[in-house]
């Protein structure tokens, strides 16, 4: 390896000029070869070293028969010691002998290593001049292209940042939309989030395509060379979008088959009168008809029906589990239903102990009832139904369309003020008195919110609202009939007239005997325009 060490930092000229002289020893070397090992070829001197050979011959004797011709050669040779010397100093300078002297016959071999030695030289400085070039023409090349990649991963990094600062933003709002509650803006803030992350999805698939792509050349980039999941993305989403509408527009089918099915089974289940027919019962049904008719009317009326009796059972429930005594709160109300200017005897009671929800129906019927002969149950003095008739008419029905269809608690949480919810208000406070609403509930909770102008979302308030809503489409459908019906009511002791009163207790053979009389009247009845009439309801009682 020292060879090549000190052959490296030389100048090509110096060894072609090293080469040349090589040569020049080499045509030589073959006729004094004897010649050339006299000299030594390290650093001792002459004297120290014990030469193979020497120019005195030991067997000089034994050549003194050598012609003249061969001595004159040799002399010459020797004289042109100086060249001699340089030739030397050359085969040092390329192989020099730092372990002693060489043999003859390793000349050779020397040689080829010397020549070995310049062929890797230059062999290698010939594959670095080519690694060099071959360097210098591929960052040309690809340096436009890597300009390029840079200038896409630098946009698409800056479309990255622009995308989390927007979905921050649609976050905060997210956030603002729940105090206060906000369900249109939670709504439209849901969806900006929603798409800003659709947006990061879609930038992280194009950054993990660019970067699976490594090197390889730009070309094709853009919409044309979009991957199959970015172009289906927003379809996918869409479907989503449709499939959730689905779900529901089904459970909003779901609760209207609901809201349907109780109001068939709330009209089947009543006791239908005489009065009433088959399609009679088909109106009040669910079904909302084009104009207002008596049918409807009859229909609607008989769900007042019902729901009086609900609310009754319930109130007369709470009232025994907050032991009132009975008895005594219904000689109230038979006392409160005698005709004005007529003595009534409180002691005794006409009604009898197992009869009491009738008594408390009467009760609730007269409160609730009361102003149903005015267009707003005298909340105000509107007239509109005397100045404007036609016009009152349909848009009374309009109403009764409108809300028929609607849940009591639902439309007053969301307009409490409402002319419906005043009347709620007014009826409430009428029919339950602050001392039998601490009695039932301990306390005056209800009340307190009805005043505020708040409707309580408890199963009492809601029986109410039932009855209230019942009797406020009856009325809706009053003022939408022309002529509108005719209101009555049966006052106590009065004679039992069959064709406008029927009955609350099934008598024996359906036939009522001839001295019985109103006990108290349970509710009011009404005669259409067309003739027919729903009988008001009685507690007949005996006259003796």
């Amino acid at each position: 390896m020292l060879p090549n060490i000190l052959l490296r930092p030389f100048q090509t000229d110096r060894r072609k000029k090293i080469s040349r002289r090589k040569v020049e020893a080499a045509e030589s070397e073959s006729e004094d070869l004897h010649l050339r090992y006299f000299v030594a070829f390290n650093r001792d001197s002459v004297e120290k070293q014990t030469p193979r050979f020497t120019l005195r011959s030991d067997n000089f004797n034994r050549h003194e028969g050598v012609d003249s011709k061969r001595k004159r050669e040799m002399a010459n040779k020797v004289s042109n010691f100086s060249d001699l010397i340089q030739r030397v100093a050359a085969s040092c300078l390329l192989h020099p002998l730092a372990a002693g002297r060489h043999d003859a016959d390793e000349a050779p071999e020397n040689r080829a290593a010397e020549q070995e030695a310049y062929d890797v030289y230059d062999s290698e400085e010939e594959e670095e001049d080519e690694e060099r070039e071959g360097l210098r023409v591929w960052e040309e090349s690809q340096g436009e292209g890597r300009a390029e990649r840079v200038m896409e991963m630098e946009l698409l990094m800056g479309e990255v940042f622009e995308t989390v600062s927007a979905m921050k933003r649609a976050y905060v709002s997210l956030q603002e939309a729940h105090c206060p509650w906000d369900s249109d803006k939670m709504r439209m803030a849901d969806v900006a989030v929603v798409s800003e992350l659709r947006r990061l999805g879609v930038l992280r698939e194009r950054f993990r395509r660019r970067v699976g792509r490594g090197g390889r050349g730009s070309g094709g980039r853009g919409p044309v060379a979009a991957t199959l999941r970015e172009v289906v993305a927003p379809y996918e989403a869409a479907v989503e979008e449709l499939k959730r509408a689905v779900k529901a527009r089904e459970v909003e089918v779901e609760n209207l088959k609901e809201k349907l099915k109780s109001a068939t089974s709330l009209n089947s289940s009543g006791k239908k009168g005489r009065f009433q027919s088959k399609k009679k019962v088909s109106c009040s049904q669910g079904q909302v008809a084009a104009l207002p008719a008596p049918d409807l009317f009859e229909g609607t009326m008989g769900v007042v029906k019902e729901a009086s009796k609900s609310f009754t059972g319930l109130l007369l429930s709470l009232m025994r589990s907050a032991h009132w005594d009975i008895a005594a709160a219904v000689r109230s109300i038979e006392a409160a239903t005698a005709v004005t200017g007529a003595t009534a005897d409180t002691a005794i009671s006409v009604v009898g102990s197992h009869h009491a929800k009738y008594a408390l129906e009467s009760y609730v019927c007269r409160k609730i009832f009361q102003g149903f002969d005015h267009e707003t149950f005298y909340m105000d003095g509107s007239l509109s139904s005397l100045l404007h008739p036609d016009q009152y008419r349909r848009d009374c029905f309009a109403q009764y369309r409108d809300m028929k269809a609607m849940d009591p608690v639902e439309l007053l949480g969301i307009l409490p003020t409402c002319h419906f919810g005043k009347f709620c208000t007014k009826k409430y406070l009428a029919i339950v008195h602050p001392k039998m609403e601490e009695s039932l509930f301990g306390d005056l909770e209800h009340r307190r919110q009805v005043l505020a102008g708040n409707h309580p979302r408890s199963h009492f308030y809601s029986e109410f609202l039932g009855l209230a809503k019942a009797v406020w489409l009856l009325h809706l459908l009053a003022f939408s009939l022309d002529p509108p019906p005719g209101h009555f009511e049966a006052s106590r002791g009065a004679d039992f007239h069959p064709q406008y009163m029927e009955s609350v207790i099934r008598l024996s053979g359906g036939r009522v005997p001839a001295d019985q009389i109103v006990g108290i009247p349970v509710s009011p009845g009404f005669k259409l325009g067309n003739g027919s009439v729903i009988k008001a309801r009685v507690y007949l009682v005996s006259r003796s």
